[in-house]
């Protein structure tokens, strides 16, 4: 039996979630990753039999992979991290707003960015209640302000996710499960909008943040240095906010 201590991380394929992969490896950590793309052999930190492929957006495909991820478990899950989430875009790359977004979009955004944390951590809560584990959801800055590019579903996703948070907070507590979230700003990954550097240079910081500083606070949380911290939101943005 492997006794490591046990993620599951969504949106594992690049920027954030990738970061996050190479921190729990670090630590010995066993991961198991879900995402829209099959296994990438290239990948040095799993194999293919710790990879789940599913499509989030799809409410019946999730629910039909709880049962592969609960057979991986051995009965208890330490980490659930909620890191994947979707922005559309409007041609060009233009921001969608919330007179033009159509019906579809909205609900494939929520079913995503909002629905499949509360599936996924529902459907595994005697696993993490079983590891006291914990229970990360990956919110943006987004979710508290109008943003130049974070389309309104995305945004608005977002905020509802943040809400989430804390009545998962208090619902999952008293199985010894700890939720929190974080709002990444502007971080350095290949998903960035053009003119994203100006907006960077206007922060306290005056800089782009990396996806390992943002691993890194998913890690506190994760881990008993934060053992007394639930239903709270910790912003990973440079001072984006004040």
């Amino acid at each position: 039996m492997d006794d490591r201590k046990v993620l599951l991380l969504t949106g594992a394929s690049r920027g954030i979630g990738h970061a996050t992969v190479k921190r729990f490896d670090r630590e010995g950590w066993r991961i198991l990753t879900c995402s829209r793309q099959a296994f990438d052999p290239r990948c040095p930190w799993m194999g293919a039999e710790n990879h789940i492929q599913i499509d989030l957006s799809d409410p019946a495909a999730t629910a039909a992979a709880l049962e592969d991820i609960r057979g991986r478990l051995d009965g208890r899950l330490d980490a659930l991290v909620n890191n994947a989430g979707i922005s559309p875009k409007g041609v060009g790359g233009a921001r969608l707003n919330s007179i033009e977004t159509a019906h579809s979009t909205w609900t494939t955004v929520f079913n995503v960015n909002f629905f499949a944390p509360i599936w996924l951590a529902g459907g595994l809560k005697d696993e993490l209640s079983a590891a006291k584990g914990a229970v990360v959801n990956v919110t943006s800055i987004a979710g508290s302000r109008v943003h130049p590019f974070a389309g309104a579903a995305y945004a608005t996703s977002k905020a509802a996710l943040k809400a989430l948070t804390r009545e998962m907070a208090h619902d999952f507590g008293p199985l010894g499960v700890r939720v929190n979230a974080i709002a990444p700003g502007e971080i350095d990954t290949s998903i960035l909008s053009p003119g994203t550097e100006k907006l960077a240079a206007a922060l306290p910081l005056r800089r782009l943040g990396e996806p390992e500083e943002v691993a890194e606070v998913i890690w506190f949380l994760c881990t008993a240095a934060s053992s007394y911290v639930s239903g709270t939101e910790i912003e990973v943005n440079g001072g984006q906010h004040v």
